[in-house]
């Protein structure tokens, strides 16, 4: 019994909300309604010419102190809301609106996920908790010495981050070194370089190791940081390559015989790996795509279970330069999967083919007209899932926001993803005709389905709230975040008071005379529809109506 009247509290007050969002102009001329039948009663007419009498007796002293205080609050507001907003980056009119007023309006309730995300919500997402953002290895990342230290030599700025290259130098001792390496001379030199912050004492131990063994990790040091030309850098791993073969091939029989040598094997195995995709890379530069291609291809046959170094997006974009859209969308069928980790080329590059079929022919008048067809509803929507899942992606597609180089390590649903996916995809989405116009045309459309992705998702889980303090370690340059509104208007309305103090005391007659005739103008059309009810209704229908 209990829960049924708890249910119709629930359903009445969702309808008390509904008639609150949905019909508030009705009640709002209803209001209007009721205080024009009780006019009498209240003596409104009598007090509004006693208002009136009351400001007319006022001096422009007093209005020249009115628009100053109001200039002055609307500018301790503004000084605040800039604070707020450049420590912590939200505005705080905004959020308090959010957090404590929309709930008692009746927002969402945001303790459990929605059901779309719970019928499609992806592992990784539903494993990822809300304080907690991962940093992937960024699969596309560039080459130190061919191109992020031409960028150093041009600008004279570093492209990367100290906490980009301290997780990269994590990575490289937890991918290139082992338990073991102090056995091997050269491996024990290599395993110090690693650690080291300078880069010059990294390619002087790697020399040093090569003078001792042909050490594969040592040629993959120098052609990631020591290479000019991406021509040099091939050769070097190319070197490597015959190196890691080697100790490849020595430890897969020693694997079995214990411990260490299962390390050593999982390290070799690490190292094969990441030269042969470095290579498979090199051949992508270098234009021999068909090439690269076959690479990646082979390694991911050969190696199906390192999905860490996720090959498959380097396949992805060397497919969609061949303009291979059917094998792009074999990739994607293996990969778009539930069960699998997304990321923003998976989600985009689906969109790019669902556009690729209708976006040639896409007008947004026609399609007001006549309605979306199957193929262009498809192409809204997978567009509304991928930027559900990275909003960030579209203005940098768009060109909305300028590209800097894409940072070694990415943080999914951040800007860095979205910088690392729009510098390498942004040419397949400018070959495909009409693509770039449907996603401008639809893609801010995505919030009006989740109008707070912060609180609920709709595909996926709520987008979470810590990629800022991660993208702004990762990227150099963060990119300028856009004014939140009540700053713009509490500035418009300080600039705009402080205008109205300083005319009114400098001209305080012409200020009277236009104040004047603004209110006049201001309620004539109220006065002309008062004028319309009176001669409509008849005068006596408050007698009548207090009669019944």
């Amino acid at each position: 019994m209990a829960e049924a009247g708890t249910g119709f509290l629930e359903q009445l007050k969702s309808c008390i909300v509904w008639s609150w969002t949905y019909l508030w102009t009705l009640w709002f001329f209803i209001m209007l309604f009721l205080v024009y039948i009780l006019r009498v009663p209240l003596k409104i007419n009598d007090n509004l010419s006693t208002v009136s009498m009351f400001l007319n007796t006022l001096t422009p002293k007093f209005y020249v102190a009115l628009t100053g205080t109001s200039s002055l609050i609307s500018g301790l507001i503004l000084i605040f809301e800039w604070w707020y907003f450049r420590k912590y980056g939200t505005s705080f009119i905004e959020q308090v609106s959010v957090s404590h007023l929309r709930p008692l309006l009746g927002g969402v309730d945001n303790s459990a996920p929605s059901a779309a995300s719970a019928a499609s919500g992806d592992a990784d997402s539903g494993r990822q908790s809300v304080s907690e953002c991962k940093v992937w290895r960024n699969p596309l990342n560039l080459f130190r010495g061919a191109e992020y230290n031409r960028y150093t030599w041009v600008t004279g700025r570093e492209p990367l981050t100290y906490y980009d290259m301290n997780l990269s130098a994590q990575d490289h001792q937890t991918f290139f070194t082992c338990d073991t390496d102090h056995l091997r001379p050269a491996d024990a030199i290599m395993q110090k370089a690693w650690r080291e912050r300078n880069p010059q004492a990294r390619i002087s131990a790697a020399h040093e190791a090569l003078e001792l063994n042909e050490c594969a990790t040592a040629y993959i040091l120098l052609a990631e940081e020591e290479a000019t030309t991406i021509v040099e850098a091939e050769k070097l791993f190319k070197q490597a390559l015959k190196a890691g073969e080697g100790c490849y091939r020595r430890s897969q029989q020693l694997q079995h015989h214990g411990a260490q040598y299962e390390a050593q094997h999982r390290r070799d195995t690490n190292v094969l790996v990441y030269i042969k995709r470095r290579l498979a890379m090199c051949a992508r530069k270098l234009g021999r795509t068909r090439e690269a291609v076959k690479m990646m291809r082979d390694l991911m046959k050969e190696f199906p279970l390192l999905s860490m170094f996720n090959i498959h997006e380097n396949l992805l974009e060397a497919l969609l330069e061949l303009q291979a859209y059917a094998d792009v969308q074999a990739v994607l069928a293996k990969y778009d999967d539930i069960s699998l980790p997304k990321s923003a080329t998976i989600c985009y590059t689906a969109a790019l083919l669902k556009a690729r079929a209708v976006s040639d022919k896409f007008s947004p008048e026609a399609a007001s007209r006549r309605g979306l067809s199957t193929a262009e509803m498809n192409a809204v929507e997978a567009i509304h899932r991928a930027v559900e899942f990275n909003p960030h992606v579209p203005k940098y597609l768009l060109e909305m926001k300028s590209l800097i180089l894409p940072p070694e390590h990415i943080l999914k649903r951040g800007d860095s993803e979205a910088i690392a996916y729009a510098f390498f995809h942004l040419q397949h989405w400018k070959r495909v005709e009409g693509a770039l116009n449907l996603l401008h045309c639809t893609w801010e459309g995505t919030f009006r389905m989740i109008p707070y992705p912060l609180e609920k998702g709709h595909l996926f889980y709520p987008y979470p709230i810590c990629t800022e303090t991660a993208d702004r370690e990762l990227l150099p340059f963060y990119p300028k975040k856009e004014l939140p509104f009540f700053i713009l208007f509490t500035a418009g309305l300080c600039s705009f008071t402080a205008m109205l103090a300083l005319l009114t005391h400098q001209f305080p007659e012409l200020m009277g005379v236009f104040a004047k005739a603004f209110l006049s103008t201001l309620f004539a059309p109220l006065n002309f529809v008062m004028e319309k009810v009176e001669s409509i209704l008849p005068s006596s229908l408050w007698h009548q109506l207090t009669r019944i």
